[in-house]
């Protein structure tokens, strides 16, 4: 069945280029980002998933409407492509709102950590949950973003820190591929902390994400990325040379934490492995922004994370005014960003990094679609690009998107070029 949607008040982020003549826009670059290309009163036309024609209502072709396609009449509603959230850890067992009570105590996220809290505390509950159970609470978040605009997704390991149970994450996310209309990346991030019983010796731990865990989550093709938290009392720059080589070796493109806690080194390591991204960037100063500059590594933003932990906030009007490029992306996960919701990361990429409505735009789908590598399929509304689209309720243009930042504005999710929900 074709879809004709109709009477669209604003199709909002439409590209020109048919994927025939040549490549797709990859990303929207510094002043770019405050550039969005839309169409009033317009159609879109979707036919076997894919998008096929759009345009001004004026110039719809009357070939359109046949008894195999349905129409949906769009009368004052907005169409945007769904987002791309290209950083999360939504595979996990349970909450940990204690910690939570533990920060507002004042406690700090390393301080934490040292108590054998944070991340080695979801993968104590991780250990203890069996695959089957961690799928089916992942697919509950996984359709609890879709209904919230998100229709591609990268989901990360680490939350094993063991080859068995890192293993056991990949496999879920792989059903969840398999099983759900999401576009999903996978990526492989053994090399999340140093478990206790390595504290003494991190360096046996960096040699066992290597030797086992890498070669093993290659054989069984469970992983598109490889990533390395860089950071303070995590895994240093040498650390992670190591391990990102590894993993190239075995055909894994690198992504990396970096400079959430401090000047880590972790944007220039990611650089030098060219890495798809480099992700937090609390603390990114002159030389990281100069060395950005001449890499193509997206810098990614995750305001729920610095928001959720009173972290000082990624220089992101720097960035842009230096002609980066810039990704928005959740950081769904229990302990520093328990939402996946990419409509209140926008708000806070407006309130927080005083980004605008056109710049939140591009960095929630074109650019959040090129820091998971899917910028060719996903990202705009272009012709032959993948019908993933949703349709916000009656609002009165874009700029509102953003602004109402406590409400449910989507209406109705197409993924594939199925209505996979209607509010």
């Amino acid at each position: 069945m074709n879809l004709l949607i109709k009477n669209i008040k604003n199709l909002v982020q439409v590209e020109f280029t048919n994927v025939g003549e040549s490549e797709y826009r990859k990303a929207a670059v510094g002043p770019e980002m405050a550039n969005l290309l839309c169409i009033a009163d317009a159609f879109l036309y979707i036919e076997n998933g894919f998008i096929s024609d759009f345009g001004e209502m004026k110039n719809l072709s009357p070939n359109f409407s046949s008894p195999n396609c349905q129409e949906i009449d769009a009368s004052g509603k907005l169409v945007f492509p769904t987002f791309c959230d290209s950083h999360t850890h939504l595979v996990y067992a349970g909450s940990r709102e204690i910690e939570f009570v533990d920060k507002i105590k004042g406690l700090s996220y390393e301080e934490i950590a040292r108590r054998g809290g944070g991340i080695l505390n979801s993968a104590k509950r991780l250990h203890n949950t069996s695959e089957e159970e961690l799928f089916e609470n992942a697919k509950e978040r996984i359709f609890e973003i879709l209904q919230q605009g998100t229709g591609a997704v990268e989901i990360k390991s680490g939350y094993g820190l063991n080859t068995q149970d890192e293993l056991k994450m990949l496999r879920v996310i792989r059903r969840l591929k398999n099983e759900t209309p999401l576009t999903i990346k996978s990526t492989f991030l053994g090399a999340h902390a140093v478990p206790m019983e390595f504290k003494a010796n991190p360096t046996e731990y960096v040699d066992l994400v290597i030797n086992e865990m890498i070669p093993q989550v290659a054989s069984e093709e469970l992983a598109d990325f490889i990533d390395v938290f860089c950071e303070r009392g995590f895994f240093s720059v040498e650390d992670t040379e190591r391990i990102l080589m590894a993993g190239i070796k075995y055909g894994l493109k690198p992504k990396i934490h970096a400079n959430e806690l401090d000047y880590s080194g972790g944007i220039q390591v990611g650089i030098k492995y060219s890495a798809l991204s480099v992700d937090h960037l609390e603390y990114t100063g002159d030389y990281e922004i100069e060395c950005l500059k001449v890499s193509e590594t997206m810098p990614t933003v995750l305001p729920g994370s610095a928001f959720f932990l009173g972290l000082p906030n990624a220089p992101v009007r720097k960035m842009i005014q230096a002609g980066l490029p810039v990704a928005l992306a959740s950081d769904y996960n229990p302990g520093s960003s328990p939402s996946g919701n990419m409509k209140l990361i926008m708000s806070f990429g407006c309130i927080k990094f005083k980004m605008l409505p056109e710049e939140v735009i591009n960095a929630a789908t074109l650019n959040g679609a090129y820091a998971m590598g899917v910028e060719q399929e996903l990202g705009t509304i272009a012709k032959g690009k993948k019908a993933n689209i949703f349709l916000t309720k009656k609002i009165p243009n874009y700029e509102f998107f953003p602004y109402a930042f406590g409400s449910n504005l989507i209406d109705s999710v197409i993924l594939n070029g199925e209505i996979v929900y209607k509010s």
